[in-house]
């Protein structure tokens, strides 16, 4: 009889260069029996030489850190661990932060004044293949995309369904969620997100946020 294997904890790493905000954030992940903090660094170089001995599927950051800034830092897991997952944790709502932080195409933005359950909220999105922006952190990336008038016509080739299912992940909503309040399978909705990432040619979720702030299916 074959056994049925369960997946572990979410392995995450934390950055930050305020102690006392990391011990905080350990103490309040620890609690969680679907989460383990696997390392802590408290500066960016230090974590890509963890990242070279150790495996996580979350590295949670700060920005504004001593030597190597977040940004820099993200584009550097992004560019050797694709696969590990980044949500930003930081103080700064600023719009070019911003804009440059997302065009590191990280996972997650949410500000440190967020209470733990929209957290643990971003941590569950962003590990589950998804994206997390907060509603401020949006509202500022799309004013930020309109004044820059960028806006370019790239959906003719779109349907009006995937069209729908953009909006609807830029909203946040999962595979599962799309399916239920557009009254498709589960499956059919995946066909769907991989039909318009080709069409965007837009290879990440993150990517096709971008796309969709551009033009204007961010709604």
């Amino acid at each position: 009889m074959s056994s049925i294997t369960t997946p572990g904890p979410t392995k995450i790493m934390l950055v930050d260069d305020h102690q006392m905000f990391l011990d905080g954030l350990k103490t309040m992940l620890a609690k969680e029996k679907n989460l383990h903090v696997a390392a802590e660094a408290n500066t960016g170089r230090k974590a890509l030489d963890l990242l070279a001995e150790i495996s996580v599927d979350l590295v949670i950051t700060d920005i504004n850190m001593p030597g190597m800034s977040g940004t820099e830092f993200t584009r550097q897991i992004k560019k050797n661990y694709p696969q590990i997952k980044v949500l930003v944790l930081t103080m700064y709502n600023d719009r070019e932060i911003i804009h440059e932080i997302v065009m590191t195409e990280a996972e997650g933005y949410i500000l440190k004044n967020s209470d733990k359950k929209e957290l643990l909220n971003a941590i569950s999105r962003v590990t589950d293949h998804g994206t997390y922006y907060s509603n401020e952190v949006i509202s500022i990336m799309t004013e930020n995309y309109v004044a820059k008038e960028k806006i370019r016509d790239k959906t003719h080739e779109l349907s009006n369904r995937e069209k729908e299912v953009i909006s609807l992940i830029c909203q946040e909503l999962t595979t599962a969620e799309i399916a239920k309040k557009l009254f498709l399978s589960p499956l059919t909705v995946e066909t769907h997100r991989k039909n318009i990432l080709r069409k965007t040619n837009c290879k990440t979720l993150v990517g096709l946020i971008k796309f969709a702030i551009d033009n204007k299916l961010a709604v």
